[in-house]
């Protein structure tokens, strides 16, 4: 499994799965085990069952880069969970603009000052036009509310799960 910049709260608990070699990975992150750049991920073709990469892709310079070189690394028949962050209205299409440099005007574009995309509705479309099988699992809206929280999953977040085509 390959975690991409890993959060805390996930760390222990997949280092601690049964029969999972667990990597962890960032360009710059001291949680990670190893440090990559995820435009060009460092490891052959082929070869993670599972790549968990959450709240990435917005910091990008080049999503479909990083979109393509995930699917690379997965074995086919391999899975991700590829999230992004929605701002609510959700535009109907994906807005970069990588000539926007300054914070303040990224915050005001992006919803965050470390930003350089707001991603639309259209975000499966671009995973699938990487190569993607993606899957929208709506969990939060079909689990009871004590599983919600007792999984701590946002309230009105779509899960993106992804598939390598066997």
């Amino acid at each position: 499994m390959l975690h991409v910049a890993p959060e805390l709260c996930f760390m222990d608990k997949f280092e601690a799965l049964p029969n999972t070699d667990y990597i962890t990975a960032d360009i710059e992150s001291p949680l990670a085990k190893v440090k990559m750049d995820i435009h060009e991920i460092p490891f052959e073709e082929n070869t993670f069952d599972v790549v968990f990469c959450n709240h990435v892709l917005e910091h990008v310079d080049d999503d479909q880069l990083a979109m393509r070189e995930m699917l690379r690394v997965l074995k086919p028949g391999g899975w991700g969970i590829l999230q992004i962050p929605l701002f609510h209205p959700i535009p109907e299409k994906t807005f970069e603009d990588l000539t926007i440099t300054s914070p303040k005007e990224r915050e005001q574009m992006f919803g965050q000052d470390d930003h350089v995309r707001l991603f639309g509705k259209d975000y499966p479309e671009r995973l699938r036009s990487q190569g993607f099988i993606v899957k929208q699992e709506k969990l939060v809206f079909e689990l009871p509310e004590e599983d919600v929280k007792r999984y701590g999953l946002p309230s009105d977040e779509i899960i993106y799960r992804v598939e390598k085509p066997a």
